[in-house]
């Protein structure tokens, strides 16, 4: 995402500091008072810069409640005689003020004698224990508990294709997420290609450093095909968070949404408008769940089986979607639909089309930050509504899967992520709602709470050894990493 799905934008109320220059003959602080409440502003602190008898520099804060407003705010500000904007900042901005992570040491150099022991000539002794059973790198380095989140900057957001360099505040935001969630170290990787090839070769050349590798914002189709390479020939996990954490979240939703509505999620008639990355991976997350009625639409009408498509992912559709061959708009295939899923764009889903759905229709519109379909819009004829923002019920947010995903393959080693371990991180996170507090305006647990992590770590871990990729004696997780010192003086 992160995806539409998955940066959970809102329109909450912000703050903004405004730094003026105002020369005390021309105007008044209660001028510019007024002229900010005008402006739909509230003055919440003044601070003095500087001051002398003729002008005053002060910080004014302001309440605000989105950036549009902020824009007004500071054009009022600015047209009152006597005033001179210096500069504008917002919490937002100062928060990534040189950036939002850093690298701390374990364990502090105070001596000769403890440098010796990080650097050398202590560490040729542990270069030579990992060289000998490259293994040990899990014990002895970093990789055990650390992440590459990789990006090219080609589908950032819903910001599209803006590079590398913008591409780095979204990937310290993830970093940031990996490590208050799970306590995983993760760290951004931003390219400066889009080059298919030369993606695989530099991840596959990095490798050796990380646990897992977390691909993040790379458009589609190119996205499937770095993805399966780097599978196929790395021995650590390879996730595209953009495709797979939306899929398991968006299951573990569905899961529940059923459950209120009393049917059965195998023989629901569903509908997924976008046919990208995300909405691919979702179909294949429902088809392991045992969905077998699914139609996928993208701008161009259904997608029909039978039809050639000079598109492989589409043809891949064809090949495994729409049993009834339904052809035409969406409009024309959401009759009779239980459940309708939006990876698209604003808007696309009408309130006429919601009409035509199943009884108790469910609607996951989840395109940011503006959804397929408004709550409000969609309230009088949908019993359980979705989206991927963070100021309606019912957020489908991919925080709620990758951190704890990570922690379990990270904690077993597994060598890779099975459809069944997405499966049971999907049913984990469905299941931190009881059936006590189920309804629904609440089918998702918050991202914030604190049993999500440790139950997807658990069912992820379970499947993973049920899978036969777990590379860790099942021992461990009795020990709990107590360090065993061996007859060597080195760590086992």
């Amino acid at each position: 995402m992160m995806t539409g799905t998955g940066s959970g934008s809102g329109t909450g109320s912000t703050s903004i500091v405004i730094r003026i220059e105002m020369t005390k003959d021309l105007v008044t602080f209660g001028q510019i008072a007024t002229a900010i409440g005008d402006a739909g502003g509230d003055v919440v602190a003044i601070d003095v810069a500087q001051s002398s008898k003729a002008k005053t520099i002060r910080d004014i804060t302001v309440q605000v409640s989105d950036h549009q407003q902020s824009d007004h705010v500071v054009s009022a500000v600015s047209k009152l005689e006597g005033i001179q904007v210096i500069h504008v900042s917002d919490q937002t901005f100062l928060i990534h003020l040189g950036g939002k992570i850093e690298i701390m040491p374990k364990v502090p150099i105070k001596n000769r004698d403890d440098l010796s022991r990080v650097y050398t000539p202590g560490v040729a002794r542990v270069c030579m224990a990992i060289h000998e059973d490259p293994k040990k790198a899990y014990t002895l380095t970093i990789k055990r508990n650390t992440v590459a989140v990789v990006s090219d900057g080609s589908a950032v957001l819903g910001l599209g294709n803006i590079g590398p360099e913008a591409a780095m505040p979204v990937m310290e935001g993830k970093a940031m997420l990996f490590k208050q969630m799970a306590d995983v170290d993760a760290f951004p990787i931003c390219l400066d290609t889009q080059s298919t090839e030369e993606i695989i070769q530099i991840v596959k050349a990095l490798a050796p450093t990380f646990g897992g590798i977390n691909l993040e914002d790379i458009s589609s189709p190119r996205c499937f095909e770095i993805e399966q390479r780097l599978i196929e020939e790395l021995n650590i996990p390879v996730f595209h968070d953009d495709q797979h954490g939306t899929a398991v979240v968006l299951l573990a939703g569905l899961l529940n949404a059923v459950k209120v509505v009393g049917k059965e999620l195998n023989r629901c008639k569903v509908v997924v408008c976008g046919i990208g990355a995300a909405g691919i991976a979702c179909t294949k997350m429902l088809l392991a769940a045992g969905v077998v009625n699914i139609v996928g639409v993208d701008r161009e009408g259904a997608i029909v089986r039978g039809a050639s498509y000079s598109n492989s992912a589409w043809q891949w559709y064809a090949d495994h979607t729409n049993p009834e061959r339904l052809n035409g708009t969406l409009g024309d295939v959401i009759s009779g639909a239980d459940i309708f899923i939006g990876l698209s764009g604003p808007k696309v889903l009408g309130v006429e089309d919601v009409k035509k759905m199943a009884q108790d229709p469910i609607v996951f519109a989840m395109a940011n930050p503006t959804p397929e379909i408004s709550p409000e819009e969609a309230e009088p004829y949908v019993r359980v509504m979705a989206t991927g923002r963070s100021d309606y019920p019912n957020q489908i947010n991919n925080v709620l899967c990758f951190p704890g995903l990570f922690r379990g393959v990270l904690d077993c080693r597994a060598s890779r992520i099975t459809e069944e371990m997405k499966l049971a991180a999907a049913s984990a996170i469905a299941s931190v709602v009881s059936d006590e507090e189920l309804n629904e305006y609440y089918i998702i647990p918050s991202v914030f709470n604190q049993m999500v992590v440790e139950k997807v770590r658990e069912a992820v871990i379970s499947a993973a050894y049920q899978s036969g990729v777990a590379r860790r004696n099942k021992g461990w997780e009795v020990a709990k990493e107590v360090a065993v010192l061996s007859s060597s003086g080195e760590f086992a």
